[in-house]
């Protein structure tokens, strides 16, 4: 079959995203011979021309768009991201007979209030690598694919996830398939990721609702040549997305080994959870490449951390801060402000306890975004601070209650003292 890929983000946020998600469908569905082509519209430009472009260039039969991200997160300018998809959406149908499908993070957090929104044809939730390739069979031979795990139809109440225990039946990324947008290139990282699920449990993340609570693995010598394909490609700047480098911490070790024993002249950066951390790790990973990380500590006081479901301590943040500072490793910190229990007196502490870190650069974020299904929700909805009815598609926000009047010029005032903090 001709399949259209596209990848619906436009939102950099941090850095611009290349869609790993995408482009491992894209392989994945290749080896059953389908005709691909992937498109990014991120850095695109004029999407709709893009769009256009590739259907009247390809005449797909399937055209299947990922939806990363629903909203930007942010309670003081939130903006609501999934209505130029819709268009998108609109625009194929317009122009083409091909059955749309949607997929991707997004989606999996809301799989039926997103397909009735966009007015897709069908919907993946979860791992789509399998799933997607076990559509376009069903398509092509005529059966079913409601008895597909992970699909959903329009007007569908509830369902499946896509999951797979053995991570090694999934593709890594195809380094041929990437398209770093024009201008970009410089601040572009190749995501890699080599574990999925996260088994920490924090109360307001969705990870869990996306990938399962037991982390499952690559075989890491299917991680390396991965990463060879990439280097032999020309790329030499990576990402590992995984949501806990660290975790198993052996795991990451044997890793960082293999990468030195390449000999790659590699640059990367990866995410860590602040405790679980040694110094055998931070050097292995100082050695292998790593040039930054993401310590996402999200407060300095003990009693939200444990209220936040946190598993380390400001000691073990503390630490971990000073070995990544030691071997020459970048610290990116994440303060989350205005979650259940906050005080002028906890945010006082969390302000402390980021200056004394010393971190080379802080996003400081207040108010936290509710995601179906965390225990966040199950207090907001007991505290009313979400409607009965409230399915939380468009961005709903925790601020504990009495904040709103001096937080948010407080932290103007501290921040415009520390130029190394955004929000």
């Amino acid at each position: 079959m001709r399949v259209l890929l596209i990848s619906a983000n436009t939102e950099k946020l941090y850095m611009p995203p290349l869609p790993l998600g995408l482009n491992c469908v894209a392989k994945e569905i290749r080896k059953d011979r389908h005709q691909v082509r992937l498109v990014d519209l991120m850095g695109s430009g004029d999407n709709q021309s893009v769009i256009r472009h590739a259907i009247e260039e390809m005449q797909p039969q399937v055209i299947g768009i990922s939806v990363r991200n629903v909203d930007n997160q942010n309670m003081a300018e939130p903006r609501f991201l999934l209505e130029p998809v819709r268009e998108a959406v609109e625009l194929c149908r317009t122009l083409s007979d091909a059955t749309i499908v949607v997929g991707g993070a997004a989606f999996s957090l809301f799989p039926g209030a997103i397909l009735s929104y966009l007015g897709a044809d069908i919907g993946i939730c979860g791992e789509g690598e399998v799933a997607f390739a076990n559509l376009l069979l069903a398509l092509e031979d005529g059966w079913d694919p409601a008895k597909i795990g992970g699909v959903w139809l329009p007007g569908q109440k509830a369902g499946s996830v896509a999951y797979r225990e053995d991570l090694d039946i999934l593709p890594l990324p195809d380094p041929s398939l990437w398209n770093v947008p024009a201008g970009l290139a410089g601040e572009t990282c190749v995501p890699l990721q080599t574990r999925r699920g996260c088994a920490m449990r924090c109360s307001y993340c969705s990870t869990s609702a996306l990938e399962g609570t037991r982390i499952r693995k690559y075989d890491i010598d299917k991680v390396v040549e991965a990463l060879g394909e990439h280097v032999a490609a020309g790329f030499t700047d990576f990402y590992f997305v995984d949501n806990t480098f660290n975790l198993p911490r052996d795991y990451a070790k044997y890793l960082c080994e293999d990468i030195i024993k390449a000999g790659w002249k590699i640059r990367w950066r990866c995410i860590l959870y602040p405790g679980f951390i040694d110094e055998k790790l931070v050097k292995k990973m100082a050695d292998a490449g790593c040039f930054e990380v993401s310590l996402g500590f999200e407060s300095g006081s003990p009693l939200i951390l444990k209220k936040l479901n946190k598993k380390y301590t400001t000691d073990q943040v503390q630490l971990s801060s000073e070995l990544l500072r030691k071997h020459g490793i970048r610290r990116m910190g994440f303060l989350l402000l205005g979650g259940p229990g906050e005080t002028r007196e906890t945010v006082q502490e969390s302000l402390d306890f980021a200056d004394s870190l010393r971190l080379d650069m802080l996003k400081v974020t207040t108010g936290i975004r509710i995601y179906p299904g965390t225990a966040l929700e199950k207090i907001a909805r007991k505290e009313g601070v979400i409607a009965r009815g409230d399915d939380l598609l468009h961005p709903r926000f925790y601020l504990a209650k009495g904040l709103e009047p001096w937080l948010a010029p407080l932290l103007r005032e501290w921040m415009s003292q520390r130029p190394y903090c955004i929000t």
